[in-house]
């Protein structure tokens, strides 16, 4: 199905009734990031995914100013109205993380339960993020200069998905043809407008979230483990779990365990 938006056509899928979990994949994902969870979350919610701008079938805008984080939260509040699905059980991954968080922060009061995988409240000081959007500026350039295949064969190998080459070759082909599937431009301005350097720094503001919050990183991605522990420790209704021998993408290298482990938050 497909939902307008401030002249922006996104893309969603809704199985299932009940309570509504919304669902937001990582970047370079889309919504088939999460078919092999709707079978057993479908059981219990009403599951809604959603091609997040520049991803999947969703537009991907040749304006920057579209990508933005305040811009994709102030769609993301257009799209949980139009369904009327609010207060909403929210869940993001890496970026779709950053976006949950953002969205949440904003809008708590929509908010029923949050979960984060392996996701980020920003950079904390003004230099940091300068430094990190002059690299996505340039990675944005590189796709467009150099196309989608290049890109994937420099993004698939990139320290933080060390551990998915353990996955089988069907599993690590399945991740790059979603991959490659995606539009050039949408990504390309997904890092300028969304990058880590782009969005705000919610540190400050962590202490005040008032709705209980998972927290969710695998042991072998150091980086995100630490900064999912200091989370916690800035807001008691945050909750740290860390699972064993599993990197970045959880939901892809302990996808079982991942599904048990967001049904069992929601749930309790």
């Amino acid at each position: 199905m497909f939902i307008k938006i401030k002249d922006v056509n996104y893309h969603i899928t809704v199985d299932g009734e009940g309570e509504s979990l919304l669902l937001l994949h990582g970047f370079t994902g889309d919504c088939r990031t999460w078919l092999p969870f709707i079978p057993l979350w479908k059981k219990y919610y009403k599951v809604i995914t959603v091609d997040i701008i520049g991803h999947g079938k969703t537009d991907s805008p040749k304006e920057t100013k579209k990508y933005v984080m305040e811009e994709s939260v102030s769609h993301l509040k257009a799209l949980i109205d139009y369904l009327q699905i609010a207060p909403v059980h929210l869940l993001g991954y890496s970026m779709g993380g950053r976006l949950a968080l953002a969205y949440s922060m904003e809008y708590p009061d929509t908010v029923k339960k949050l979960i984060l995988e392996s996701a980020s409240p920003g950079l904390r000081t003004e230099l940091e993020r300068k430094q990190r959007r002059i690299l996505d500026e340039k990675l944005g350039d590189s796709i467009l200069e150099k196309g989608i295949i290049s890109f994937v064969n420099k993004w698939e190998k990139i320290p933080l998905f060390k551990s998915q080459e353990r996955l089988s070759p069907d599993a690590r082909q399945a991740i790059r043809d979603q991959r490659l599937v995606n539009n050039p431009m949408g990504l390309a301005n997904s890092l300028r407008g969304m990058g880590t350097g782009a969005q705000s720094s919610y540190w400050s503001q962590l202490y005040q979230f008032p709705k209980k919050a998972l927290l969710i990183t695998g042991e072998l991605d150091q980086k995100f483990d630490g900064i999912a522990e200091e989370m916690a420790k800035c807001n008691k209704k945050m909750q740290h779990l860390n699972v064993n021998d599993a990197g970045h993408a959880i939901h892809v290298e302990k996808p079982e365990i991942f599904g048990t482990i967001v049904l069992e938050f929601l749930r309790s």
